[in-house]
């Protein structure tokens, strides 16, 4: 609609440019000559330094310079004319004339004189240069362009141009000349030159209207869009009251996006015409695009205000939907009510104010005027009125008047064409499915999907539809691929990228299989995007941002800035492009101009120096990784997508498909904390642990251990996890020798890795370096039952090799801390059963049996087990009873005292009574 109303105010300008050139301005306001582009009317002339033909003949490169000349000479021209006036105005620099006496002229004596006999009426004073005092032509160079006038005339262009080449060496800056050499090379269709010395003219008679005009339409022709904007400035300055140059110049704006600057420009032609209703209607257009609402309205409204007969139906449509914008709907209200008395009360509002009025109403809780509207619609023709009824629908749709808006989409969709049956079937099916009428909704959209297949949206919601009916497979159909492969090679030929392959089908049929427990088609859909998705952010993630543009694209910003048109006299005009692309031309260009001068300062060093140089720019311009657009653009940005991962996680542990779901895991834990939260990556960890856990292989459960373990490092349960992976690699796993050093020497009150490390000793049989962790972890904490009964079993470990010189003194020691354990333990059942075994590990079997006696007497409850962190705290646990009990190790060990004693039946019977069943 925009675009029809640009037209046909294009249309209206054609006339206002007939009513300016005819002189027939009178609704234009008395400016006084205060106008911003108005010049004064005076002639002047240009003084040429050169020959200014050999510019347009030769077209020689110095043109520019002959056009910088024109502009430079024109300012001061310009500046001395100003300066004139300004004397003139101050009464200052005058000089006495000759015929003037004390102060009295001639003229006044005369009219002193004269009084009583001869009353004149006494003329107003006319701005400018006075008729007549051009400076004549010399009759030579008359001759010479009325005989070039005449050879123009009858065809002989080369007798012409020989004439008026003579004529400018005699007189180069006149004009006539100039204009004639134009005219003649575009009789001679060579339209270059002609605009050339047309150029030239124009700027040495700044004030020929006509001429720019010419060069203006020219300059279009041309292409030239620099030289367009500069000839059609020249014409409004030769020429301010000329309305059809001010509105193409403010259509120039509206085109470039300068929208500021084209509302300015209406603004103007307003200020100089303030009945053009064009220019006011156009200027509120482009105030509104400017976010100044304010101004929008005040244009408008003071015309309506004050000529509300005049006004007409499209002025008013435009105030009131200002109005509405600004959600001042009680004016528009008022101002719909003006518009009735303005044009006749007695008919009824035109449709496009009915429509508003409903909105308006609507927005203010009147609900009547809606039964009023539909009345209207069911009885008359709106069929050119879609976009106005489909608006009053969609005011009541987003209000919440469901009915009302789905009796006006029904009306639409029983009119509409193919092109807009589509949209209006979907509203239909979204209003019946905001009146829980889900059954009705169904088909609208079916009827829309049948004319728009890649609307994705419109399939998500009918498939939700569908599921909430409990047509669950029909849902499913609905979001698969088309089986037929010649269909499939149709859609993928016409359109970029097939409707399955959107994220959002994927995620809503992968759901639909996880409801439905079909957990390997859910698995097939959703996995290879979702795995594609997480590499493609992983080497996004790699993609260093360029600090600075390469070479190829300054350049290529750069072209803006360069003249096309060479062979031409006058270049080097203003580009039309937007203000932000100047912008960047204008950096680029100082870019390199930096660059150059750079590489030339290390070329002079270079060379000064004795060194050969060489520029090298071949890393400048070198193909670079870009970022690249993953399958599922929302994965890693809301819970929604994270719950989605988890699932697919679990979903796959379940299908014992390990690698599969700790690729994911890993691929998602690598992510800093800005992409994924830490507590989704603390879940995922944990997950992942559970799952590298079960896996044959004990890598993959080391690096989640261990991550563990970093995070809590003084976590026993960590810790036990940690030990517990290590103890699966049988000591032949070097990294975890690594990482145990690095946690001590991080951690040095540490206990965890030092009774690590001393038991990694005591299975490799190194006693002594085993007894050193377990002393320096017993200094931490020497009443931990644990530690002490590490350094006991050390020490006596210890006492056994070959190396101890003071054996007995070693055993002694471990009895030591062994008994000290006893202690801590309040002599329960575990403590004295060890105690046992140390004595029967050193020989000493008498006190061995002793102790198992004692084991033999007391009687141990059960406790709970406890679980590791990568256990299912609620996962049930098979144990029989009395697994906390040690009579059985304790009886099978005390029968081999007996048994090597000699007393079998010692032995036999304690076996018959502690270790069968």
């Amino acid at each position: 609609m925009e675009d029809m109303e640009i037209e046909r105010v294009e249309g209206a300008i054609e006339e206002e440019r007939e009513v300016g050139c005819k002189g027939g301005l009178e609704d234009a306001e008395d400016t006084d000559g205060e106008v911003d582009d108005d010049e004064d009317e005076e002639d002047f002339t240009v003084q040429f330094e050169g020959d200014p033909l050999s510019f347009v003949q030769e077209g020689d490169q110095g043109g520019t310079e002959l056009y910088q000349h024109l502009e430079r000479l024109e300012c001061e021209i310009r500046a001395e004319r100003k300066r004139k006036a300004s004397q003139q105005c101050d009464g200052l620099g005058k000089k006495p004339k000759k015929d003037e006496v004390l102060g009295v002229t001639m003229e006044e004596i005369e009219e002193m004189m004269n009084f009583g006999f001869r009353k004149k009426a006494r003329a107003a004073k006319k701005r400018g240069r006075k008729k007549g005092s051009r400076n004549k032509l010399t009759p030579e160079l008359s001759n010479k362009i009325g005989d070039a006038t005449l050879h123009y005339a009858s065809g002989n262009y080369a007798e012409a141009i020989a004439i008026l080449e003579a004529a400018v060496q005699l007189a180069p800056n006149l004009p006539d000349p100039y204009h004639l050499l134009g005219l003649i090379y575009d009789a001679m269709n060579d339209r270059k030159k002609a605009l050339n010395f047309h150029m030239i003219a124009a700027h040495l008679s700044p004030k020929d209207v006509s001429l720019w005009k010419k060069l203006f339409t020219w300059s279009i022709e041309e292409k030239n869009f620099g030289q367009v904007r500069y000839c059609l400035s020249k014409a409004i300055a030769a020429d301010p009251k000329d309305v059809g140059l001010r509105f193409d110049r403010a259509f120039l704006y509206f085109e470039l996006g300068e929208f500021q600057k084209a509302a300015d420009s209406f603004d103007q032609i307003i200020g100089l015409y303030p009945a053009n209703t064009e220019a006011r209607k156009m200027a509120s257009k482009m105030y509104q695009k400017c976010g100044q609402l304010e101004k929008a309205v005040g244009i408008l409204e003071d015309y309506i205000n004050d000529h509300l007969v005049e006004a007409d139906i499209s002025m008013f449509d435009q105030l009131i939907s200002l109005h509405m914008e600004n959600s001042s709907y009680s004016s528009a209200v008022q101002l719909i009510e003006k518009a009735k008395l303005a044009f006749d009360s007695d008919k009824e509002l035109p449709f496009c104010l009915k429509a508003r009025k409903a909105v308006c109403h609507a927005h203010l809780g009147n609900l009547g005027i809606a039964k009023d509207f539909l009345e209207d619609l069911r009885m008359g023709n709106f069929e050119n009125h879609y976009d106005l009824v489909n608006e009053v629908a969609d005011t009541f749709l987003t209000l919440g008047h469901y009915q009302y808006a789905l009796k006006l989409y029904l009306i639409l969709g029983g009119t509409t064409g193919n092109e807009k049956a589509a949209i209006i079937y979907l509203k239909i099916g979204q209003c019946y499915s905001l009146l829980s009428e889900r059954s009705k909704a169904i088909p609208f959209y079916y009827k829309a999907l049948a004319k728009q297949e890649d609307d994705i949206d419109a399939r998500i919601t009918l498939s939700t539809l569908l599921i909430d009916e409990g047509m669950e497979d029909e849902a499913i159909s609905l979001l698969s691929p088309l089986k037929c492969s010649n269909t499939i090679a149709d859609v993928s030929s016409t359109l970029s990228e097939p409707w399955w392959h959107s994220e959002k089908v994927k995620i809503q049929l992968a759901k639909i299989y996880h409801s439905k427990g079909r957990l390997e088609d859910y698995v097939d859909v959703i996995f290879p995007s979702v795995h594609k998705t997480l590499l493609i952010e992983s080497m996004n993630q790699k993609v260093r941002s360029k600090k600075k543009l390469s070479k190829s694209v300054l350049f290529e910003r750069i072209k803006l800035l360069e003249d096309r048109q060479e062979d031409n006299v006058f270049r080097g005009f203003r580009p039309v492009a937007t203000s932000s692309d100047l912008l960047k031309a204008n950096r680029a260009k100082k870019s390199l101009e930096k660059q150059a001068a750079l590489s030339e300062e290390k070329q002079v060093a270079a060379l000064s120096a004795g060194m050969d140089w060489q520029c090298d720019d071949s890393n400048d311009d070198a193909p670079q990784r870009v970022i690249q657009d993953p399958p599922l653009r929302g994965l890693l940005k809301d819970e929604e997508h994270l719950q989605l991962l988890l699932d697919l996680c679990k979903t796959l542990v379940s299908l014992h498909r390990y690698s599969e779901a700790l690729e994911i895991v890993n691929l998602v834990t690598r992510f800093p904390n800005d992409r994924v939260s830490a507590v989704k990556k603390e879940e995922l960890q944990s997950l992942g642990a559970k799952i590298a856990y079960v896996t044959p292989d004990p890598k993959h459960a080391y690096d989640y251990a261990r991550n563990v373990v970093k995070q809590h490092p003084y976590s026993i349960f960590a810790w036990n996890s940690y030990y517990e992976v290590i103890l699966r690699f049988q000591n032949k796993f070097g990294k975890h020798l690594k990482f145990l050093h690095q946690m001590r020497v991080m951690h040095k009150d540490c206990l965890p890795p030092m009774i690590i490390n001393g038991n990694q000793c005591t299975m490799q049989s190194m006693h002594q370096a085993a007894a050193e962790e377990y002393l320096l972890a017993y200094k931490l904490q020497p009443e931990n039952p644990l530690i002490n009964l590490c350094v006991g079993t050390a020490l006596i470990n210890l006492a056994l090799g070959f190396r101890v010189q003071n054996k007995l003194q070693c055993v002694v020691q471990g009895f030591a801390f062994l008994y000290n354990y006893l202690r801590i333990c309040n002599n329960n059942q575990e403590a004295l059963y060890n105690i046992a075994r140390a004595y029967q590990h050193v020989g000493l079997v008498t006190l061995a049996a002793l102790y198992y006696e004692k084991v033999l007497a007391i009687q141990q409850k059960d406790y709970p087990i406890p679980k590791l962190p990568n256990q299912d705290p609620g996962a049930p646990v098979s144990v029989k009873p009395g697994y906390c009990n040690l009579h059985m190790e304790a009886a099978f060990n005390l029968h081999l005292i007996y048994k090597k004693s000699g007393a079998v039946d010692l032995a036999r019977n304690i076996l018959k009574t502690y270790c069968t069943p």
